[in-house]
């Protein structure tokens, strides 16, 4: 293991290819931060989030192979940040192949496969076939069902 590694999402409808992710990127370095998008700059690139960004940053955190959470509020903040943090190894999956390639003049440039058969969208998708139901409305039921885990844990 060599050094810090950082990553960025969104990290909306948490689920096991972010938990892939997020382990293999531990695995590469002694250190992991994880930049989630805040729901400002998301709707900055166009992206409607479901979970808010207060809650999905709650959710990376409580994950044991993240050392630190940081806020994305902009594209231009990978440089800073990767200074910043004395960052080794940046990583993202491969979607994003070639973005990111000035990057590697401060530090490694990883892209990593994909779970398979796994992503947000998909998920969205998926809901959005089997529900008509507005996004306040689960954002309460995630709110009670977070209340009955508290409750009954």
């Amino acid at each position: 293991m060599s050094g810090c590694v950082i990553t960025y999402g969104t990290f909306d409808m948490f689920h096991i290819g972010h938990l892939n992710l997020l382990r293999r990127l531990a695995e590469m370095g002694s250190r992991l931060i994880v930049a989630v998008s805040t729901d400002e700059f998301n709707a900055g690139k166009g992206k409607r989030t479901l979970i808010p960004f207060e809650q999905r940053a709650e959710i990376v955190r409580s994950i044991r192979y993240v050392d630190t959470v940081i806020p994305e509020t902009c594209w231009e903040q990978k440089v800073d940040d990767i200074q910043r943090y004395d960052v080794h190894t940046f990583a993202i999956g491969d979607d994003w192949r070639g973005h990111f390639d000035y990057l590697s003049r401060y530090c490694e440039v990883v892209y990593l496969p994909r779970t398979d058969g796994v992503s947000t969208t998909e998920l969205k998708r998926s809901l959005n076939r089997f529900s008509s139901v507005s996004r306040e409305d689960l954002l309460r039921a995630f709110d009670v069902l977070e209340a009955l885990r508290k409750d009954f844990g």
